[in-house]
């Protein structure tokens, strides 16, 4: 399979070490991630898809997720507007007000909106830094205070608009700008100076789209898609482990940094497991890992994975992914187990259950 990119910036992405992630969980039957993300390791399987369930906590990511399998066309409509300051700012008050939407995102695994999903990707491929629909803002601190409001993307010593801008390397063309693995007739990636910009982005999420088709996206807690329903039930499962790190620069939209250890706790009481392949993320000496656990070191690329005061090679040198004693030894070949055969599912783990009617 062509491994594909989220059309989005994302911090701390995971697509450089996919191919190492997908050499220790092979081919498996059954794949979850309960930190979603840009879905990076996901995007970047080898194999022919099989069960994968996916999650995250941040509502708008998730709906994103799901309006892109269902309405790729819709999302590109919501999301191709030339960027503009006024444009984003009043989009993402819009945005952060949807209290009922992201209520409901909690409560209905089938719900989604695609002119959230397209607003949110134009913003975040156009904001600047943190905070755009971060859960601090869901309850605006700006309250009044009109053009003395802080705002949060007009860096570069007040040249607004015409800063230096750090994740859209084609000058203001959001989610135009060069679009990952998309070859065309010579004006791809040039926004709406482009004649098939429109038919560009359309296709790109169509694509992903497709990808997506059977993913199962789930929007809540993380440990909610690791009971047995979800994981070893469904045959030899991969789990991939990517928290917010503790020790970071990152300022995540929702929840942030305590979860690591809980995470943590979680991957050593469940490693011994045969039926589970995990790998868990974090940086240099943040989890201690019994013994029986292989780490691998790998270098991130840029953003704020360089951001390290007082060290020249940054964070990026500091990556490393701890994988359970179930996983492959690099370079193996994948041999996996089949789903038992009606397994029975225990009452108390219902809410599972809800993500089992998306079959399609």
């Amino acid at each position: 399979m062509t491994a594909l990119r989220a059309p989005f910036p994302w911090f701390g992405g995971k697509r450089r070490v996919a191919p190492v992630v997908w050499a220790a969980f092979g081919d498996v039957p059954n794949y979850v991630e309960p930190f979603a993300g840009s879905l990076a390791v996901l995007l970047g399987r080898p194999h022919e898809p099989k069960t994968e369930t996916v999650n995250d906590r941040d509502c708008y990511l998730a709906n994103f997720w799901r309006a892109l399998q269902a309405e790729p066309e819709a999302v590109a409509r919501w999301a191709d507007t030339p960027v503009n300051e006024a444009e984003i700012e009043a989009r993402h008050r819009w945005l952060v007000a949807q209290a009922d939407f992201r209520e409901r995102m909690m409560r209905d695994p089938d719900y989604y909106d695609a002119k959230i999903a397209g607003w949110w990707v134009y913003g975040l491929c156009g904001w600047i830094g943190s905070g755009w629909c971060r859960e601090a803002t869901w309850t605006d601190g700006n309250a009044g205070r009109g053009v003395h409001r802080k705002l949060p993307h007009m860096g570069n010593a007040g040249r607004g608009v015409h800063r230096q801008l750090p994740h859209m390397g084609n000058a203001g063309q959001g989610v135009h700008r060069q679009l990952p693995h998309m070859g065309g007739n010579g004006d791809t990636g040039r926004g709406v100076h482009s004649a098939s910009a429109r038919a560009d982005l359309v296709g790109y999420l169509s694509t992903l789209a497709a990808r997506l088709r059977r993913v199962r996206v789930a929007c809540g807690d993380w440990k909610r898609v690791l009971g047995d329903s979800c994981t070893w039930r469904h045959g030899t499962t991969g789990i991939f482990l990517d928290p917010p790190y503790d020790d970071g620069a990152i300022d995540y939209a929702v929840g942030g940094r305590g979860i690591s250890a809980d995470v943590r706790a979680w991957a050593i009481e469940h490693g011994d497991d045969t039926r589970l392949r995990i790998a868990l993320c974090g940086y240099e000496g943040e989890h201690d890992m019994p013994s029986t656990w292989r780490v691998h070191a790998w270098k991130a690329a840029g953003g704020f994975s360089s951001q390290r005061s007082g060290d020249p090679n940054g964070n990026p040198h500091r990556e490393r992914i701890w994988f359970s004693p179930g996983c492959l030894d690099i370079g193996a070949p994948a041999v996996v187990s089949a789903p038992p055969p009606s397994a029975p599912r225990p009452a108390d783990e219902r809410q599972i259950d809800l993500f089992d009617r998306r079959t399609a």
